[in-house]
């Protein structure tokens, strides 16, 4: 008898564990969701977005440059430029803010990336990891609600964008499973090759 007592309290234990696992399988699933909703991937250009903010993939200096950098300078205007020296530059991984001139989004999020360095991959990971942590930061400081990203580091820089790209994504989606205050996050790629990358790499997220 008593051990047909232990046995039922032993299978109404495995059922509570089982139980439990189950509700935590599931609300990870749907937090999950809840996550990825918020992130969207497109082709185009930065400049044109009317969001909150767009993320500048700068240089230390913040006084334009190439590419995404030189492209921001460009539409936003002199009223940029002149921010910027006032801020005396960026060290690599940080983040500053400045408004957005004559951009349709309201501010300018300058971050550095790292140059990729094949001997040292793990100080680049923590590096771009940062820059996509502190430019959220900013961005959940300032209430800044909708957020666009370029490729950081994947031009000049020579990232690797599979590489990046995952980087990306993780580091977002850990900010946003505790920040509720950022409802867009975009990443938004000039070329079509990257532009698929990015599709392909949320997509596998979607279906694990």
């Amino acid at each position: 008898m008593v051990e047909l007592v232990i046995l039922v309290r032993l299978v109404e234990l495995v059922t509570l564990v089982i139980l439990v696992l189950l509700v935590k399988l599931v609300l990870g699933c749907v937090m999950r969701k809840q996550i990825i909703d918020r992130i969207e991937i497109m082709q185009g250009d930065i400049t044109q977005l009317s969001i909150d903010a767009i993320v500048n993939a700068a240089n230390s200096s913040l006084l334009g440059g190439g590419g995404v950098d030189g492209a921001i300078h460009n539409t936003a205007g002199s009223g940029l430029l002149e921010a910027c020296r006032t801020i005396g530059g960026c060290p690599t991984g940080e983040a500053r803010l400045t408004k957005g001139y004559n951009l349709p989004s309201r501010f300018v999020i300058h971050t550095v990336g790292p140059v990729y360095n094949t001997d040292n991959k793990g100080n680049c990971r923590l590096l771009l990891t940062s820059c996509y942590q502190n430019s959220l930061s900013l961005a959940v400081e300032n209430k800044i609600s909708s957020i666009a990203f370029p490729a950081i580091s994947c031009g000049v820089y020579g990232y690797p964008v599979e590489e990046a790209c995952s980087i990306a994504v993780k580091t977002a989606c850990g900010v946003l499973a505790n920040q509720n205050s950022i409802k867009r996050l975009i990443f938004i790629l000039f070329s079509s090759e990257n532009f698929q990358i990015y599709v392909d790499y949320l997509k596998g997220i979607k279906t694990k």
